[in-house]
């Protein structure tokens, strides 16, 4: 027996013992140390989550338990990683040869990632891969492989999974690839399952089947987890004891229950007061702006104050008035170029923002939020209906007056550093619309106007200078945000853009937001699938689903009393930040039905009531999928 491996471990010991674990990325002075002398015990069975926001090194940690740092320019200068893979062996998995470490991954230790699109290979159909897996650790010949393949697309509760096995990747929805990937990390039966901001990125509907598919999982075959993530929500619903990291450290570890109800660290107290709570606003009428928890040089300190958002004025007449709003693509064509199927994005979709106001637009991934966006920005033409600014038709207007509009009406996206370009400053970026659009002339005056839009949004005039890479996602959002506001628009589209900002940065955002809506009398079509957010923010909400606006009122209307039965089910799938909260046991199940039809096939327009003043839902809803 080599040196990495002792003797027998007592029973009842962890399965993973993390000691002194320090990881560094770059050599000499450029070295950059991400995570500093970290220990914690993973029990078998056992959920532990490791919390933090962005550059914390949560995601380090988990990369150095299977030592995948190796590769990726990082190395671990302290600290072992005490591995108990089977009854009466210990493994430090830091010192372990690599031919022992290729047989641990996969097989005792899985991981999911955050982005499964990256993480499966667009080549190779998802029963190869998943097939693959089994044929390495397992040596099932391929039959026997893809079988079993197809018993782990049923266990994740995939539909129709004997076809899903002949199909690709790009193929599948994103909450269907990310139960690829579970099926794929299961397929050995590991001991550990590490779960890298899994669901992050997906609807609340379909996050709340990948956190129940979990942990009926782990129930059933009594594995480990790690689970990685900045949503405290889905922490409250998942942990049984939690880590929360803070620039490379750990400053806190406990029981879930005492972190959420007890937090001793300023950090941790500042992580929980900034997240948004599906309830709190329950009895007010209008949006509410509430201070933010901040460490300042290790400290916590409170930001801005509380103020009611009274900004919608309804006594002018509405900013923008959409009018059965109709937007198809072609997606099928015969070998002659006839179009076979349409993609039906948004169908007869009918609303108005009023000046001041925050109309919020939600729903999950393919219930056409964002062409509706895209679509008024001038990103997409409708394929009919009608859209007014400020009473003027859009679709009559001249190329002067609809270069205006894009002036008037601006775009802040999700990803705020794929809309920012690498090549030039911030500075260049957020002028470019006050030259584009001939604002001003005099170069002193637009540098003046550039400083004045940074400091409205929180950074320094000094960062015009900089280029996007040396911001964090934060600051970045907040660039976007000074650029939207660059042009004096009167409406802006964001567009999914606090969704994948930690808690804390996304309160402050949503704050600036408001505060700028106070100041300018800005108007906002605010699109998004975060319920709570939406609750903090709106005015009014209308909730989408395949294409229509099946329920529309105000925020408390139609959150405090939900008429249509998608409604119920997206607020019900929102994860509460309480562990004391029992936990929600229905499955939400299936996945949203495609919107792609042959041409001919039209879909069921929804008729709408009002069922009181102001709210109101549609009365011929087709079956929905599990309708609560």
């Amino acid at each position: 027996m080599s040196d990495h491996i002792a003797k027998l471990a007592p029973v009842g010991e962890p399965l993973l013992s993390v000691r002194s674990l320090s990881v560094e990325f770059g050599r000499g002075e450029g070295a950059f140390r991400a995570v500093k002398n970290i220990s914690f015990d993973v029990q078998p069975g056992k959920t532990l989550a490791v919390v933090g926001e962005s550059g914390s090194g949560k995601s380090v940690t988990s990369l150095a338990i299977m030592r995948l740092t190796d590769y990726t320019g990082g190395r671990i200068t302290t600290g072992e990683v005490i591995f108990r893979p089977s009854k009466g062996e210990t493994l430090d998995l830091v010192t372990a040869p690599d031919n022992r470490l290729r047989a641990i991954r996969g097989n005792d230790i899985a991981m999911i990632f955050q982005e499964p699109m990256t993480s499966l290979n667009p080549v190779f159909t998802i029963g190869n891969q998943i097939a693959e897996t089994l044929t390495l650790h397992e040596g099932l010949n391929a039959r026997d492989a893809l079988s079993r393949a197809k018993a782990l697309l049923q266990k994740v509760r995939l539909p129709d999974a004997a076809t899903l096995l002949d199909r690709y990747p790009h193929q599948l929805s994103g909450g269907m690839r990310q139960r690829v990937m579970i099926a794929m990390a299961l397929a050995c039966n590991p001991k550990l399952l590490i779960a890298d901001e899994p669901t992050t990125a997906l609807d609340v509907t379909i996050q709340a089947q990948i956190l129940n598919i979990i942990r009926d999982l782990q129930q059933e075959m009594g594995t480990a987890v790690i689970f990685i993530t900045h949503d405290m929500g889905v922490v409250a619903e998942m942990a049984d004891d939690v880590v929360v990291m803070w620039k490379g450290e750990k400053v806190e570890e406990a029981p879930v229950r005492q972190i959420f109800a007890a937090p001793e660290h300023p950090y941790t107290r500042a992580l929980l007061s900034a997240v948004p709570r599906l309830g709190s606003m329950t009895g007010q009428p209008l949006p509410k702006r509430t201070p933010v928890m901040v460490i300042e040089d290790g400290a916590p300190k409170q930001i801005g104050d509380t103020h009611i958002q009274d900004t919608a004025d309804y006594t002018r007449p509405p900013i923008l008035e959409v009018e059965k709003l109709t937007t198809r693509f072609d997606v099928g064509k015969t070998f002659f170029g006839r179009v076979t199927h349409k993609v039906h994005a948004v169908e007869e979709v009918s609303f108005e923002i009023f000046p001041g106001e925050t109309l919020a637009l939600v729903g999950e991934s393919g219930s056409g939020k964002s062409t509706i966006g895209r679509t008024l920005q001038q990103l997409i033409e409708p394929t009919s209906g009608t859209v007014r600014f400020n009473g003027r038709d859009m679709g009559s207007m001249n190329p002067a007056d609809r270069r205006k509009l894009k002036q008037e009406i601006q775009y802040i996206f999700q990803d705020p550093f794929a809309s920012l370009d690498p090549r030039h400053t911030i500075g260049f970026s957020i002028a470019e619309p006050i030259v584009v659009h001939s604002l001003l002339d005099d170069r002193k005056a637009i540098d003046r106007r550039v400083q004045e839009l940074l400091e409205q949004v929180g950074l320094l005039p000094q960062h015009a200078k900089r280029y996007p890479h040396e911001f964090s996602g934060g600051q970045r959002q907040r660039v976007c945000i000074a650029r939207a506001l660059a042009s004096n628009p009167k409406l802006i589209i964001a567009d999914e853009s606090v969704s994948a900002l930690d808690v804390s940065i996304q309160a402050q955002i949503v704050n600036l937001l408001m505060e700028l809506q106070q100041q300018k009398q800005l108007s906002y079509l605010f699109i998004t699938h975060d319920m709570a957010v939406v609750e903090k923010i709106s005015h009014r909400v209308a909730v989408m689903y395949l294409g229509q606006i099946v329920e529309i009122g105000t925020r408390q209307a139609v959150f405090e009393n939900p008429q249509h039965s998608y409604t119920r089910k997206l607020l019900a799938a929102v994860p509460i930040a309480d562990p004391a909260r029992e936990r929600a046991k229905r499955l939400i199940e299936g996945e949203i039905p495609s919107a792609v039809r042959a041409v001919g096939q039209e879909p069921l327009v929804h008729r709408i009531r009002e069922v009181e003043p102001g709210h109101w839902v549609a009365i011929e809803a087709e079956a929905l999928r599990g309708a609560a």
